[in-house]
């Protein structure tokens, strides 16, 4: 039945649907259940209150159980992943994370966090998700590529995954997906195990939506690009290029074809307009103030660099990059919530010289 509906929708619809699927629950998790990467650093740093972070946690650890059972049973192969088959740059990771992080905290939020405030009404949003999609392309594919590559030279296809798993799994000689699905309970534990998590039940709910999505994405491109014949690529959400992916198809949908991107985009647009609506929250909003603006945009146009240098987002390396525990992924997190801490504190605190 699944290979029939897989013929009448053609590859790249099928992708752009798992692609909804998952945006929906993501836009519903942001909206409903404040799903934010900069509320939650915010919340660690000037209100001593974890549950947010804590809710990535388990985001992070049920995603890694989902997708290392996926694996086991033949249904996801990790190894094919971008995070895992390209050479990881840790100066890119570092660099490009703290740009992103600190682009984060002067726009307010991060692509995916723009598309929730969008999905609401925020028509600030809209022009951080423009301006971020398209300095990711300017770096990407654009004027400043060749000096990106220069810089920090990528290759495919590495005969060794570039992932923890892997890297335990040679060493210890246990499978990857064992050594994966026992790193993944102890991040779930180690995130719930925290009294005020579970008396939350918003905390646990969409910190299990959001993982759920991710790993949604992971095993149904998968699904498709072994059953299906285009040679679909296997990915998930990120909010970085898949922004400029996006404004680039609505230029040229009728030359062009629907992709996991545009999904993902859509899905998170409507599960966010959806959630606000349920919470009565939906009104329309505009920036008054030009300086507010200017500040918006400049982070907007750190973030979609930043991003691609580090090879995802707040997103893409905090959650997905994650999931199948690329080495990339706690350095890039740990770069963005540095920029983050450091963004937070000149706008929250300013900078300031101690006096002898």
């Amino acid at each position: 039945m699944l290979e029939t509906s897989l013929e009448v929708l053609g590859d790249a619809n099928a992708v752009a649907l798992v692609g909804l699927v998952g945006g929906l629950l993501l836009g519903l998790a942001a909206r409903i259940g404040r799903f934010c990467t900069l509320g939650a650093i915010e919340d660690m740093l000037y209100a001593n209150d974890s549950r947010r972070l804590r809710m990535w946690g388990i985001a992070i650890g049920l995603a890694i159980l989902s997708l290392n059972i996926a694996t086991a049973t033949g249904h996801f192969d990790p190894a094919r992943t971008v995070y895992l088959s390209r050479d990881w740059v840790p100066m890119a990771s570092i660099v490009g994370g703290l740009l992103f992080g600190y682009g984060m905290a002067l726009a307010g939020n991060c692509g995916y966090g723009a598309l929730a405030r969008l999905g609401g009404g925020d028509l600030r949003g809209f022009v951080i998700v423009l301006v971020m999609g398209l300095s990711a392309y300017v770096v990407l594919s654009g004027p400043l590529a060749f000096a990106r590559v220069w810089l920090f030279p990528v290759e495919d296809g590495r005969a060794t995954a570039q992932g923890f798993a892997d890297g335990l799994s040679g060493a210890t000689g246990v499978a990857p997906w064992a050594v994966g699905s026992a790193v993944g309970a102890l991040i779930l534990l180690f995130s719930i195990a925290h009294g005020p998590t579970l008396r939350s039940p918003r905390t646990l709910t969409w910190g299990t939506a959001v993982g759920l999505a991710v790993a949604s994405g992971w095993i149904g491109t998968f699904w498709v690009a072994e059953t299906g014949f285009d040679g679909e690529r296997i990915t998930t959400h990120t909010f970085a290029q898949p922004l400029g992916d996006t404004i680039y198809w609505f230029m040229t949908a009728s030359g062009n074809t629907l992709s996991f991107s545009v999904g993902s985009v859509a899905g998170v647009l409507a599960g966010a307009f959806i959630g606000s609506l349920f919470k009565g929250h939906f009104r329309w909003e505009a920036c008054e103030d030009p300086r507010e603006l200017k500040r918006q945009m400049l982070g907007a146009a750190l973030m979609g660099p930043g991003a691609i240098l580090a090879m995802g987002c707040s997103v893409g390396q905090g959650i997905s990059a994650f999931s199948v525990l690329a080495y990339s992924a706690p350095v890039t997190f740990a770069a963005i919530f540095a920029g983050a801490a450091l963004g937070l504190k000149q706008l929250i605190t300013g900078f300031h010289l101690a006096r002898p």
